[in-house]
């Protein structure tokens, strides 16, 4: 008896790359691609209805992000296993997409026999990474961020509480200039770029306390 092909989802905002990607798998029994998504939103709505067994996800869409898509799926209870298939593999790309809950994270310029093996794996719930995705992560294990100070986490929290950079400096009587020096010294060492991410990745890893009086 033949085993049941898997069933893909592909997301991904650029017509012509889901082509690409569609046309990879075409023709190979072991694969049914059963939609195409053009954001993450509708790559939820799909995955709720369609129930694939993997979905390939770009990280960088409009109305929802990939990221963004993976918690939600998560959220849902969504079982698919989502492969990660984008341009980027910055830290603020990898940490927070395989912190999300992605089984697997690829470059866009994967051979086309190496991403069938990936989808493989990754149907069968084990992790996948580009080579140069598993040495950031293993940078990031073997030398692990720096702390927040005690002066960050402060900054950090009245952020979060929606203060402006001269409310802060005005309540902790500092510079306006000093609190935004502060906040690039917290991108930093969280791997992000703005404020609402500092304050989500924050809250993600503990760092913030989410109960307050």
């Amino acid at each position: 008896m033949a085993e049941r092909p898997i069933r893909l989802l592909i997301a991904d905002d650029h017509p012509i790359v889901r082509d690409g990607i569609r046309g990879m798998f075409a023709g190979d029994p072991g694969f049914e691609v059963l939609a195409e998504a053009a954001d993450g939103a509708q790559a939820v709505d799909l995955a709720r209805a369609l129930d694939p067994d993997v979905i390939l996800m770009d990280l960088r869409m409009p109305n929802m992000d990939g990221v963004t898509a993976i918690r939600e799926l998560a959220r849902l209870g969504i079982t698919a296993r989502v492969l990660v298939l984008t341009t980027y593999d910055t830290d603020k790309d990898v940490l927070p997409a395989v912190e999300a809950g992605a089984t697997g994270y690829l470059l866009k310029d994967t051979q086309r026999d190496d991403l069938v093996r990936a989808v493989r794996t990754a149907a069968r719930g084990e992790a996948v990474l580009s080579p140069s995705v598993a040495t950031r992560l293993l940078g990031q294990v073997r030398a692990p961020a720096e702390p927040l100070s005690a002066r960050e986490l402060e900054i950090l929290d009245l952020v979060a509480q929606g203060t402006t950079n001269r409310e802060v400096a005005a309540r902790l009587f500092i510079s306006e200039a000093t609190v935004k020096s502060h906040l690039l010294h917290i991108y930093t060492k969280l791997g992000v770029n703005d404020r609402a991410a500092a304050v989500a990745v924050a809250f993600r890893r503990g760092l913030l306390d989410l109960e307050r009086d």
